[in-house]
């Protein structure tokens, strides 16, 4: 497994190994003491499984308090996939990095605490399945405008399907209670926007 540090610190693109033969393919998807040493060291305490079909876009979310991290992987489709920093007074606040997570490429995404995160499907039909180190409340679920100019987000469809609370989500400039920098960890250095 190989964990790759992305433009946002503290956002990792894991990659399994994977072994494959004529029956089909092995591979882990978590191993806590490896996620551990890569410094994703929070406990998982939810799994989500989501099915939408193409140009659905389910983001951008976040929870405050009791803010999320999220270990993602699509298991069946292709998605892109997206985080934010929302870190109040973060070097990188405001930046995003997104990645084509596919059930060929197997990759996974870590996003932590403090970050936005929502995702596009590209392919027909997609299933995505996530870890969370918090249980999802209805009462701290936040959402920020998934087309907002000041983020940039440079998505696959111009006129992606959305719910309707996503449709009607704030731009980040009026999100109401964003994480502050010291709530999450794993902040390095400043880095590009993706």
């Amino acid at each position: 497994m190989r964990f790759l540090p992305t433009d946002l610190p503290g956002v990792i693109l894991v990659e399994p190994q994977i072994y494959g033969d004529a029956r089909g393919f092995f591979m882990e998807t978590y191993r806590q003491e490896r996620f551990a040493e890569a410094g994703i060291d929070l406990p998982f305490v939810q799994d989500n499984h989501s099915a939408s079909s193409r140009g659905v876009l389910r983001g951008l979310h976040y929870q405050q308090p009791h803010p999320q991290g999220k270990l993602l992987r699509c298991i069946a489709g292709a998605i892109f996939d997206v985080a934010v920093d929302i870190r109040r007074r973060s070097p990188t606040f405001g930046r995003w990095v997104g990645y084509d997570l596919t059930a060929e490429n197997r990759r996974q995404l870590w996003i932590p605490p403090g970050f936005a995160h929502g995702f596009c499907v590209t392919s027909e039909r997609a299933e995505v399945v996530y870890k969370c180190t918090e249980v999802w409340r209805q009462e701290f679920d936040r959402s920020i405008r998934w087309d907002d100019p000041e983020i940039g987000i440079e998505w696959p469809f111009s006129t992606p399907t959305l719910s309707a609370k996503d449709a009607a989500a704030p731009m980040l400039a009026e999100a109401s209670e964003l994480p502050e920098l010291e709530e999450a960890s794993m902040l390095d250095t400043p880095s590009k926007r993706g």
